[in-house]
């Protein structure tokens, strides 16, 4: 499932490679969509599929561009298909964790399920700060004697999860709320787990909205909270990973 994970990452990028020569590409001739039509939007793409360019050179490029995009496109989709399919044929363990993840903010189905494949067995970590060391995300430290000074982080780690808790870290500079994308989510999970979640909320909102005060720039807040967040994933691994163990009640 890593391997699978990963290739889906690998074709998330060149999606976004392919889809920056063709924005590009677009630019340089001068041409634009009508005021409204946001990027990559079905209107955005009919727009492009409509277009038509007088030279022969610039046309075939066009078209070998959007070919490009599409393609890339397919390619994600048919990877998160079987992504889907590769977890109904997981551990009773790793679908417990892969739904109980998706109870926190910021973290859907395909994060969840690269969190639990770069992770493993989440009770190998004996608690939440070895899983953030492991993801690279804590400050370096320099000592000399009874001073200590912290840098920035290490990035010695898990770069796939780093990249996961970071991005659900944007999701906490909103106000705590469940919308109807998480409460559909969250159906099903255990109440524990739903407290573990909320409590993610109030806490990292709170981070979120304090560390600009103490003169923090935007990306060392987005690390603090996406560390932090990591200590709620292995608080819910956890409890996850001791409900699959659980006897089924007849």
């Amino acid at each position: 499932m890593r391997d699978l994970v990963r290739a889906r990452e690998s074709a998330k990028q060149d999606q976004l490679r392919a889809r920056h020569r063709l924005s590009k590409f677009l630019l340089r001739s001068g041409q634009r969509p009508a005021m409204g039509v946001k990027a990559w939007t079905l209107h955005y793409m009919a727009w492009v599929r409509q277009l038509r360019f007088a030279q022969v050179a610039q046309e075939s490029t066009r078209l070998d561009y959007l070919h490009e995009v599409e393609h890339m496109a397919e390619r994600v989709k048919r990877l998160e298909q079987a992504i889907m399919e590769a977890v109904k044929l997981a551990s009773p363990a790793i679908q417990e964790v892969v739904k109980g993840l998706q109870a926190l903010r910021g973290i859907a189905q395909i994060s969840a399920v690269t969190i639990a494949a770069e992770l493993g067995n989440i009770t190998r970590f004996e608690g939440a700060r070895q899983l953030m060391g492991y993801s690279g995300a804590v400050p370096s430290e320099e000592s000399s004697g009874k001073r200590m000074k912290r840098g920035s982080i290490t990035k010695t780690g898990n770069a796939h999860l780093r990249r996961i808790a970071i991005e659900a870290a944007w999701s906490y500079r909103l106000r705590p709320g469940v919308g109807p994308a998480l409460r559909k989510r969250q159906e099903g999970v255990p109440e524990e787990i739903k407290e573990i979640a909320w409590k993610a909320q109030i806490r990292l909102s709170k981070r979120y909205a304090r560390l600009p005060a103490a003169g923090k720039d935007q990306r060392k807040i987005i690390t603090a909270v996406g560390r932090e967040l990591l200590g709620f994933v292995w608080a819910i691994g956890i409890k996850a990973e001791a409900a699959a163990k659980q006897p089924m009640v007849a």
